[in-house]
Parts: C-alpha cells; structure tokens; sequence
C-alpha cells in the first residue's frame, strides 16, 4: 500500500519540475525500429519552470486532512485538485512533472515486445526471452523491472519500479492465463494503463500521503483512505485511456509515451478541476 516511505512533500522556493524529470519529447525514448526516423520529432528547449511558491501544501494538507478524518470523498477529490493547482501549479506543470511516466512507459511498451520476440532485444539484455525461457513469472516480472527502470538513486526510479511490478502484478490476476513472453494487445494495454495509475498514485503517496496516515484516526482507517485514494487515481486514469482511445489514440509502437502523456494531462485535468 503505497511507497515505503513518505516524504513531507518538496518545499517552496525549487523548480515545480527538477531537470532530471522534465521530458518534453517523448518519443522515440529507446531506439525504436517501429518509429520510421523522418518521423522521430525533433528535440526542442522546454519552456522555463516556475519555482513552487510558499505554503504550497496548505490547500492539499486541509482538504486531505478532512478527508483522513471524515472519508470524505468531496474533500478526496478536493486534495487531488489543490495536489495539481498549487502543489504543482496547474495540469500542465503536473503533466511535465511526471516526465518519467510517460518515458518509462515507452520502455516497457518495448519491453514487451522484446519478450515476445517482435524486436530483438539488445544483446545480454534482462528481458531477452532466450536468456528468461523456463523462469518463473516472478523472475520474468523482475527482469522487466530492471530492464525497464534500472535503480539510479531517485525516489522516481523506486517508485517506477514498483509501479511496474504493481501492473504486472495485477496483470495475472486480472488475467491468470496471460503469458507474458505473449501478450495480447488487450494485455499489454493493460499494464501500460495500470503502470501509469501506480506510477502518478506512488508520486502523489511521497508528497502528500503523510497527511492522510498522520490526520486518520488511526491506522486502519489511515490504510482504508489511501486505498480509496488510490482506487480513485485508477479509473481516472482508466477514464482518461478510454477517452483517448475514443478518439483514436491508441498503445502502439513508438506511439505509447506520447498517449501516456495525453492521460497524464487528461488525469492532471480532471483532478484540478475539483478547485475551479
């Protein structure tokens, strides 16, 4: 149930998004074959960053407080709204932020599709299926992890990790007979949907879950909320796949970082939408 360890949310005064997160190409992340080079859009200076202002937190600690107290699911969705407009500074801020999202999407997408053998995987590669052929599903979700999201020390890349061993996860459970060395494209868009929930619920669980565990009475009812937190955070992000879905939008390819980032800023709009 969220992160290991929640952290006090980052202060004022620092960039909204740290250099390292901020992405604003997203595709081809990898070398991608499927992404033809004419194609392959060209790297541009992402505009400036604000800095966060002071007492950013204030909103999101008052209304995820009533929340941890009462189960409130108004003052929930009112959280998430201030989490977006003032912790983060609007949708698009938000959306930027989580850069590594969409990114880490990408490489699993191909990930994925190195296991099913549909791209060669670069020699010596985690999740190159002749090496993985016989292992457990535990051994292979683990290889796609490390494949994936390799450690480099940020709270991002733990988080990352664990949110792709979440959808995976959650993959066999929804689908017992899934064979991950071949996912179907149902199977596939699934974890891609589920990894992305994980991933913006884990982020949101390190700068502002402490709230919730400190203002509940006590440590079930503390559990229960963030667990309605986090069931919230997946069908908006479901909702916001299945409204780009609607419109064309689609999981493929060198494609997917892109759509993440379209759900991203779907998800980030919805969620502030609760404070207009």
């Amino acid at each position: 149930m969220g992160t290991s360890q929640s952290s006090k949310g980052p202060g004022a005064g620092v960039p909204l998004v740290p250099a390292w997160a901020d992405n604003p190409v997203q595709e081809p992340l990898v070398n991608d074959p499927t992404v033809p080079a004419e194609e392959a859009p060209v790297p541009s200076a992402p505009p400036p960053v604000p800095l966060a202002p002071d007492r950013r937190w204030i909103g999101v600690s008052r209304s995820l407080g009533d929340f941890a107290n009462t189960g409130d699911t108004g003052a929930m969705r009112r959280g998430f709204g201030h989490y977006v407009r003032t912790g983060y500074g609007g949708a698009g801020t938000a959306t930027r932020r989580m850069g590594s999202t969409a990114a880490t999407a990408g490489a699993l997408g191909i990930a994925l599709a190195n296991l099913a053998g549909e791209q060669p995987a670069t020699p010596g590669s985690p999740v190159d299926p002749t090496l993985l052929a016989g292992r457990s599903a535990d051994a292979i979700m683990d290889a796609v992890v490390e494949a994936v999201r390799p450690v480099d020390g940020t709270q991002d890349a733990e988080a990352s990790r664990a949110a792709i061993r979440d959808a995976l996860s959650e993959l066999l459970t929804r689908f017992p007979e899934a064979d991950l060395f071949n996912l179907s494209v149902e199977e596939r868009e699934f974890v891609i949907e589920r990894f992305t929930a994980h991933d913006v619920f884990r982020r949101f669980d390190l700068d502002a879950g402490h709230t919730i565990r400190e203002k509940a009475p006590n440590v079930a009812a503390g559990l229960s909320r963030l667990k309605q937190a986090r069931e919230y955070v997946k069908e908006t992000v479901s909702a916001a796949f299945r409204k780009l879905r609607a419109s064309g939008q689609t999981l493929t390819g060198g494609r997917i970082a892109a759509v993440v980032r379209a759900a991203l800023r779907e998800t980030f709009e919805v969620f502030e939408g609760f404070v207009e």
